[in-house]
């Protein structure tokens, strides 16, 4: 388990006692696709499957922003992560709203340790794994949590929010 508070997302995880592990990898700055970049380096690397990292995605609804979270290499479908959070509709958040709100860079959002707290809607398949990889608030970190731990900490909801 790592006590690193090198970002909040890590600080938040330590207060709250959740074992987790970080993973770094090298960023290509030059990169604009962050979870392939991530999934190729974690797979690369540590063998890890790409459906077992997973992205942090800002949506947009008239109740205000929310997150979804889901395997980087699936498509999210934006009418099932709104039903899930009891929007009515939504779309993808523009990067500066979504920066603003979870204090985080574009390619690195967390779900951890957000400026303020968002709803938050995980993909049910999160469930099947011990464990699963996010960004740990900044390009070219991974965090490696239990799902389980990542609804707890964010309240997050489960729902089926791939597109088909």
């Amino acid at each position: 388990m790592s006590s690193a508070k090198a970002t909040p997302a890590l600080a938040a995880l330590a207060a709250a006692g959740v074992p987790h592990e970080v993973v770094k990898f090298g960023h290509d700055g030059r990169q604009d696709s962050f979870g392939a970049e991530a999934v190729r380096e974690l797979s690369q690397r540590y063998g890890i499957a790409a459906e077992q990292v997973y992205k942090t995605l800002i949506i947009a609804a008239a109740e205000g922003l929310a997150v979804a979270m889901l395997p980087v290499p699936a498509r999210l479908s934006v009418k099932a992560a709104a039903a899930a959070l009891g929007y009515s509709r939504a779309a993808m958040a523009d990067p500066a709203s979504a920066q603003r709100a979870t204090g985080y860079v574009v390619g690195a959002v967390s779900p951890f340790g957000q400026r303020r707290r968002l709803p938050t809607v995980v993909d049910s398949d999160a469930l099947a794994w011990e464990r699963i990889f996010c960004s740990a608030g900044r390009r070219g970190w991974d965090v490696a949590v239990a799902p389980a731990d990542l609804v707890r900490l964010t309240g997050a909801v489960t729902a089926e929010i791939q597109a088909q």
